[in-house]
């Protein structure tokens, strides 16, 4: 189950990791909050109790996105030129 919420500055995303069966090792929610200039991740780590967070630049985000399509190698994004 995921929520979306657009506040004031930012898109904030939660990701909820549900399911039934033990065995699932369910992990403590994720937030993704979307700003103009980042994108940033939080998670609460259960052992120390201490939220983890990874900021991500637009760029790496696209890079992300795209890898997860990808088999193993090494890869650069070509930007796409406007058309004139």
């Amino acid at each position: 189950m995921f929520t979306i919420e657009h506040e004031f500055d930012a898109t904030v995303i939660t990701l909820v990791d549900e399911g039934e069966d033990p065995r699932d090792y369910l992990q403590e929610d994720i937030t993704i909050q979307s700003f103009e200039d980042c994108v940033v991740l939080e998670q609460l780590d259960d052992n120390t109790e201490i939220v983890m967070r990874v900021v991500f630049s637009h760029a790496q985000l696209r890079e992300l996105a795209a890898a997860l399509d990808l088999p193993e190698g090494v890869y650069r994004l070509q930007t796409r030129k406007p058309k004139a």
